[in-house]
Protein backbone atom coordinates (compact mmCIF):
# COMPACT_ATOMS: atom_id res chain seq x y z
CA UNK A 1 0.00 0.00 0.00
CA UNK A 2 1.64 3.19 -0.92
CA UNK A 3 1.28 6.66 0.83
CA UNK A 4 -0.12 9.32 -1.00
CA UNK A 5 2.56 12.08 -1.51
CA UNK A 6 2.91 14.75 0.78
CA UNK A 7 1.59 18.42 0.39
CA UNK A 8 3.83 20.77 0.17
CA UNK A 9 3.59 23.06 3.29
CA UNK A 10 3.37 26.60 3.09
CA UNK A 11 6.57 28.90 3.61
CA UNK A 12 6.21 31.90 5.80
CA UNK A 13 6.93 34.36 2.84
CA UNK A 14 3.72 33.33 0.71
CA UNK A 15 0.93 33.22 3.72
CA UNK A 16 2.32 36.93 4.94
CA UNK A 17 -0.13 40.12 3.29
CA UNK A 18 1.20 42.08 0.48
CA UNK A 19 2.61 45.32 1.93
CA UNK A 20 -0.13 48.19 2.54
CA UNK A 21 -0.01 50.54 -0.10
CA UNK A 22 -0.27 54.17 1.21
CA UNK A 23 -2.95 56.60 -0.53
CA UNK A 24 -1.46 59.29 -2.05
CA UNK A 25 -1.97 63.16 -0.81
CA UNK A 26 -4.80 65.10 -2.84
CA UNK A 27 -6.45 68.27 -2.28
CA UNK A 28 -9.85 68.01 -1.08
CA UNK A 29 -12.63 67.93 -3.24
CA UNK A 30 -15.03 71.15 -3.55
CA UNK A 31 -18.31 71.41 -4.84
CA UNK A 32 -18.77 74.25 -6.62
CA UNK A 33 -22.72 76.05 -7.02
CA UNK A 34 -24.07 74.29 -3.89
CA UNK A 35 -24.59 77.20 -2.14
CA UNK A 36 -25.78 78.93 -5.62
CA UNK A 37 -28.13 75.90 -5.55
CA UNK A 38 -29.43 76.64 -2.37
CA UNK A 39 -30.42 80.25 -3.37
CA UNK A 40 -31.82 79.38 -6.62
CA UNK A 41 -34.30 76.70 -5.05
CA UNK A 42 -34.85 79.53 -2.37
CA UNK A 43 -36.06 82.29 -5.19
CA UNK A 44 -38.29 79.28 -7.31
CA UNK A 45 -40.23 78.99 -4.11
CA UNK A 46 -40.89 82.71 -3.81
CA UNK A 47 -41.89 82.95 -7.16
CA UNK A 48 -43.85 80.38 -7.04
CA UNK A 49 -45.51 81.41 -3.98
CA UNK A 50 -45.88 85.04 -6.14
CA UNK A 51 -47.31 83.61 -8.62
CA UNK A 52 -49.98 82.00 -6.77
CA UNK A 53 -51.01 84.87 -4.74
CA UNK A 54 -51.36 86.41 -8.17
CA UNK A 55 -53.80 84.11 -9.20
CA UNK A 56 -55.76 84.16 -6.25
CA UNK A 57 -55.89 87.75 -6.44
CA UNK A 58 -56.77 87.92 -10.16
CA UNK A 59 -59.74 85.36 -9.01
CA UNK A 60 -61.00 87.31 -6.50
CA UNK A 61 -61.48 90.30 -8.93
CA UNK A 62 -62.75 88.60 -11.38
CA UNK A 63 -65.29 86.97 -9.12
CA UNK A 64 -66.03 90.62 -7.04
CA UNK A 65 -65.57 89.19 -3.95
CA UNK A 66 -63.18 92.50 -3.14
CA UNK A 67 -65.13 93.37 -0.53
CA UNK A 68 -68.56 95.04 0.63
CA UNK A 69 -69.02 98.31 -2.04
CA UNK A 70 -66.36 97.37 -4.37
CA UNK A 71 -67.69 96.13 -8.04
CA UNK A 72 -66.11 93.65 -10.07
CA UNK A 73 -63.80 94.87 -12.73
CA UNK A 74 -64.89 95.74 -15.96
CA UNK A 75 -63.34 93.28 -18.82
CA UNK A 76 -62.44 95.80 -21.55
CA UNK A 77 -63.85 95.39 -24.95
CA UNK A 78 -60.06 95.03 -26.62
CA UNK A 79 -59.99 92.46 -24.10
CA UNK A 80 -62.33 90.34 -25.89
CA UNK A 81 -61.84 90.80 -29.18
CA UNK A 82 -58.04 89.62 -28.76
CA UNK A 83 -59.50 86.65 -26.97
CA UNK A 84 -61.32 85.89 -29.47
CA UNK A 85 -60.29 86.93 -32.55
CA UNK A 86 -63.62 88.40 -33.41
CA UNK A 87 -64.57 92.08 -33.61
CA UNK A 88 -67.46 93.41 -31.73
CA UNK A 89 -69.53 96.03 -31.31
CA UNK A 90 -69.08 97.80 -28.00
CA UNK A 91 -71.65 97.48 -25.44
CA UNK A 92 -72.92 100.35 -23.81
CA UNK A 93 -71.62 101.63 -20.70
CA UNK A 94 -74.01 100.45 -17.51
CA UNK A 95 -73.52 103.24 -15.22
CA UNK A 96 -71.07 102.13 -12.34
CA UNK A 97 -72.40 100.89 -9.02
CA UNK A 98 -73.72 104.27 -6.74
CA UNK A 99 -72.11 104.25 -3.26
CA UNK A 100 -74.71 102.98 -0.52
CA UNK A 101 -74.31 105.41 2.20
CA UNK A 102 -75.28 102.82 5.19
CA UNK A 103 -76.59 104.46 8.38
CA UNK A 104 -77.31 103.38 12.09
CA UNK A 105 -80.66 103.14 12.77
CA UNK A 106 -82.53 103.44 16.02
CA UNK A 107 -85.63 101.08 15.71
CA UNK A 108 -87.93 100.49 18.76
CA UNK A 109 -89.50 96.84 18.28
CA UNK A 110 -92.94 96.50 20.11
CA UNK A 111 -92.10 93.21 22.00
CA UNK A 112 -88.92 93.58 24.29
CA UNK A 113 -88.53 89.67 24.96
CA UNK A 114 -87.73 88.95 21.47
CA UNK A 115 -85.20 92.24 21.48
CA UNK A 116 -83.69 90.06 24.83
CA UNK A 117 -82.94 87.19 22.11
CA UNK A 118 -80.88 89.48 19.89
CA UNK A 119 -77.04 89.90 19.80
CA UNK A 120 -74.44 92.46 17.72
CA UNK A 121 -74.02 90.83 14.27
CA UNK A 122 -77.34 89.32 14.11
CA UNK A 123 -78.95 89.35 10.74
CA UNK A 124 -82.90 90.50 10.90
CA UNK A 125 -86.48 91.11 8.92
CA UNK A 126 -88.40 94.32 10.58
CA UNK A 127 -91.68 93.62 9.78
CA UNK A 128 -94.26 96.47 10.32
CA UNK A 129 -98.03 95.52 10.88
CA UNK A 130 -101.02 98.02 11.93
CA UNK A 131 -101.33 99.40 15.16
CA UNK A 132 -105.34 99.29 15.91
CA UNK A 133 -104.29 101.37 19.07
CA UNK A 134 -103.16 104.39 17.19
CA UNK A 135 -106.17 104.26 15.10
CA UNK A 136 -104.63 102.67 11.92
CA UNK A 137 -107.58 100.26 12.13
CA UNK A 138 -105.87 97.38 12.03
CA UNK A 139 -106.95 96.42 8.79
CA UNK A 140 -103.73 96.29 6.70
CA UNK A 141 -101.84 93.16 6.12
CA UNK A 142 -98.44 92.96 8.10
CA UNK A 143 -95.03 93.68 5.52
CA UNK A 144 -91.79 93.30 5.39
CA UNK A 145 -89.68 96.74 6.16
CA UNK A 146 -86.55 96.03 5.83
CA UNK A 147 -84.91 92.28 5.10
CA UNK A 148 -81.62 90.88 6.20
CA UNK A 149 -80.60 94.09 7.85
CA UNK A 150 -77.84 93.81 10.41
CA UNK A 151 -77.90 94.58 14.39
CA UNK A 152 -75.42 96.97 15.24
CA UNK A 153 -76.26 97.19 19.11
CA UNK A 154 -79.13 96.37 21.55
CA UNK A 155 -78.56 98.99 24.25
CA UNK A 156 -79.79 97.39 27.66
CA UNK A 157 -82.80 100.05 29.19
CA UNK A 158 -82.50 102.48 32.22
CA UNK A 159 -85.98 102.87 32.23
CA UNK A 160 -88.78 100.17 31.21
CA UNK A 161 -91.17 101.49 28.06
CA UNK A 162 -94.32 102.46 28.99
CA UNK A 163 -95.40 100.32 25.77
CA UNK A 164 -93.43 97.22 26.66
CA UNK A 165 -91.30 97.79 23.74
CA UNK A 166 -87.49 97.79 23.34
CA UNK A 167 -84.86 99.88 21.50
CA UNK A 168 -82.35 98.32 18.69
CA UNK A 169 -80.15 100.16 16.40
CA UNK A 170 -79.42 98.76 13.10
CA UNK A 171 -77.46 99.30 9.94
CA UNK A 172 -79.00 100.26 7.06
CA UNK A 173 -79.11 102.18 3.55
CA UNK A 174 -80.40 105.50 4.38
CA UNK A 175 -83.59 105.07 2.35
CA UNK A 176 -84.49 101.79 4.26
CA UNK A 177 -83.41 103.63 7.80
CA UNK A 178 -85.99 106.74 6.60
CA UNK A 179 -88.63 104.24 5.55
CA UNK A 180 -87.98 102.49 8.99
CA UNK A 181 -89.18 105.84 10.72
CA UNK A 182 -91.82 106.32 8.84
CA UNK A 183 -93.36 102.84 9.58
CA UNK A 184 -92.76 102.77 13.59
CA UNK A 185 -94.35 106.35 13.63
CA UNK A 186 -97.67 104.36 12.18
CA UNK A 187 -97.17 100.96 13.03
CA UNK A 188 -95.70 97.99 15.55
CA UNK A 189 -92.41 96.80 14.30
CA UNK A 190 -90.88 93.27 14.98
CA UNK A 191 -88.16 90.83 14.32
CA UNK A 192 -87.10 88.10 12.87
CA UNK A 193 -83.68 86.32 13.22
CA UNK A 194 -82.58 84.84 9.69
Amino acid sequence: MSMPPALPTPSPAHSAAPEPLGVPAFPPLRVRGGRHRLRRAVRRRRRAMAAGLAVAAAALAATGAGGPGRAAPRVSDTANTASTGVHQQAAPRQPAHQAVEVVSAPVRIADAETVRLLRPGDRVDVIASPDSRSGGGGGGAARVVASGVRVTDVPRPHDPSPDGGALIILSVPRATATTLVGAGASARLAVTLR
